[in-house]
């Protein structure tokens, strides 16, 4: 409708979600027999059926047709057709129970061919998934027709809306951060791009928006967030690309169980509205305990296996490889006996040693508990028992124990009980956990003596702590923390230090003078001396959730056009040389690379 000023009266506009089509493909149902439709896609199959008559699945993003067409019509695979039929019920003992309009058909059909198709380079369905990767790649446009990366983006999508709408009733408003910034090369190595109008500077893009959040709160925003493009030079795998993105989010006057609440409802949302019912709730473990009973930062609790306590037992034992370590532990395969001969046991060692072990102690369990390894025979009556008792091991289980540093004992066995029950992606539910109260340091730098920062060097110290801070900042917890599904990390967050003199504290520590200190991150500091808020913040990878709750084992799944595992772009070709008529106008001279380290 339009008024009589010529503009259109508001809410007037009725927009259809199928435009040329009356139905997308997924959507007949029995319940529209008789009804004439509109159709229109891309040729799955084509079945010919005699002269007169072809069948052919016509296929969008929300599903399959079959469409009875008069034989004369030439189409091929992959041709874009809008097909207009009646809904038919199909004939007895031809339903197709896998799709859902498996019930119907549409005949008496009238074809428009929109666009004709070459043959594809490989199989638009599940066939694909056994396609070399780079080929999937280079063919992306093709690869995003198949069911699987539809549901993935649809996916995607639907995250990305129920987060937002979780937000918008707490207050939260959504602003954009610069692409470029400074060089902060702190982190992880940056992308740099160099500066036309100021030749030999360059501009740096954002590993994180972190600066910029924080600037935010000093300047009243009081509770931002934005879906950030981050960018990191770092070696690729299967969570990682150069190009990411993160819910970015930043709160004031707010502690750690504010910040986690909002981050556990956004997230909750996300993951109910992916599965259609509710997921269990968000535990919450300090690092500590992560590390004692799953060996690892990130748990994945899907399945037991829990690293078992044994320094007790061989308290004064006069088996020196176990008295004298700083902590004995180990964990309980079960079953494991049989499937672990001689040459798979010495494997296990070798990977132990590899993770930075001295060694690996195993131990078959026999009948009534009795223990068969090459130790047993060192090894007190009182104590074998004891490792019987505090793993409670069964006839046909292998344990294995590390004795070792403590750090060093978890880590190992956390990455042996990773090994041995990390159950696929997408099996097993959905299990978050918060990992909070971690470490304001780990370890000494060998060179300068002083502590390092566990986490950022902005990270509050727990509370409790404080009083430690010179004294024993080792037993330092911060209020850092981390959320965790299915043993991937999503994200990260802290409260951050608001008060410029507990902020110089942590600096003496890690040997920042004030100097420095202006010189290094004077523009990130300077604003905090004209009133700071108490404020705090998490962002998470939105690629690494996705992937979780699409049972994806790889981020590339879940992201449109991605990179490989080299970093290269087989569709475009990236990355490619400029010419030099580009390098003269940015002053940039390409030289030889150096030779490898």
């Amino acid at each position: 409708m339009v008024t009589a000023d010529g503009h259109s009266a508001p809410g007037s506009v009725q927009v259809r979600q199928t435009a040329m089509r009356s139905h997308r493909c997924g959507d007949p149902r029995l319940a529209d027999a008789g009804e004439t439709v509109t159709v229109c896609g891309w040729v799955a199959h084509r079945r010919q059926h005699g002269q007169s008559l072809q069948f052919i699945d016509l296929r969008d993003y929300s599903g399959v047709v079959q469409c009875v067409v008069d034989g004369t019509v030439d189409v091929r695979s992959e041709y874009v057709l809008k097909i207009t039929g009646i809904v038919t019920e199909r004939p007895e003992g031809t339903v197709n129970e896998a799709l859902a309009t498996g019930q119907v058909e549409l005949r008496d059909c009238k074809v428009e061919v929109l666009s004709v198709a070459k043959p594809p380079p490989f199989p638009l369905d599940d066939r694909a998934d056994n396609v070399d990767e780079s080929t999937r790649l280079a063919f992306r446009y093709l690869d995003l027709r198949r069911e699987r990366m539809q549901r993935n983006l649809r996916i995607r999508s639907a995250v990305l809306a129920e987060i937002r709408a979780a937000l918008a009733p707490l207050g939260f408003v959504e602003v954009e951060t610069p692409l470029l910034m400074p060089s902060t090369p702190e982190g992880a190595r940056e992308f740099i791009v160099p500066s036309r109008q100021f030749p030999g500077s360059f501009y740096a893009l954002p590993q994180s928006p972190q600066l910029f959040k924080q600037l935010l709160m000093v300047g009243g925003a009081d509770r931002y967030f934005q879906f950030a493009r981050c960018l990191r030079d770092e070696d690729l795998r299967a969570d990682r690309q150069y190009e990411f993105t993160q819910l970015d989010l930043e709160m004031s006057f707010v502690d750690q169980q504010d910040v986690l609440d909002v981050i556990t409802t956004a997230v909750l949302a996300a993951a109910e509205a992916v599965t259609g019912g509710p997921v269990p709730p968000v535990e919450t473990m300090t690092w500590q305990h992560a590390m004692d009973r799953y060996g690892v930062d990130k748990p994945d609790l899907r399945f037991g296996m829990e690293l078992v306590e044994l320094t007790e037992v061989f308290a004064g034992s006069g088996f020196k490889a176990f008295a004298g370590a700083g902590a004995v532990k180990g964990i309980r395969v079960p079953g494991g006996s049989a499937s672990h001969n001689r040459k798979a046991l010495d494997t296990l060692t070798d990977t132990a040693k590899k993770l930075g072990a001295k060694g690996l102690v195993w131990m078959r369990v026999g009948p009534a508990g009795a223990l068969e390894s090459p130790v047993a025979k060192f090894l007190s009556a009182a104590e074998l028992a004891g490792i019987v008792e505090k793993t409670e091991a069964v006839e046909g289980d292998l344990l294995l124990l590390v004795a070792d540093e403590w750090t060093t004992a978890c880590e190992v066995l956390g990455q042996l009980r990773n090994s041995f029950g990390r159950p696929p992606a997408g099996d097993g539910g959905f299990r978050f956990v918060w990992v909070v109260d971690f470490p304001q340091f780990v370890g000494v730098d060998k060179e300068t003596g002083r502590p390092k920062p566990g986490h950022h060097p902005f990270t509050r110290p727990h509370p409790d702590d404080l009083d430690k801070l010179e004294s024993d900042p080792l037993a330092v917890r911060s209020r850092a923390y981390d959320l965790v599904l299915n043993g991937w990390e999503l994200g990260s967050g802290s409260i951050r230090i608001h008060e410029p003199e507990l902020q110089q504290r942590i600096f003496d520590l890690i040997g920042i003078s004030r100097e420095e200190a202006d010189r290094r991150f004077g523009f990130f500091l300077t604003p905090f001396g004209y009133g700071a808020p108490p404020h705090g913040g998490f962002a998470f990878g939105i690629d690494r959730l996705v992937a979780s709750l699409a049972g994806e084992e790889n981020i590339r799944e879940v992201i449109a056009f991605p990179k490989t595992q080299s970093g290269l772009d087989p569709l475009t070709g990236a990355p490619t040389r400029v010419d030099e008529r580009q390098l003269k106008e940015l002053g940039v001279r390409v030289v030889a690379a150096p030779p490898p380290a």
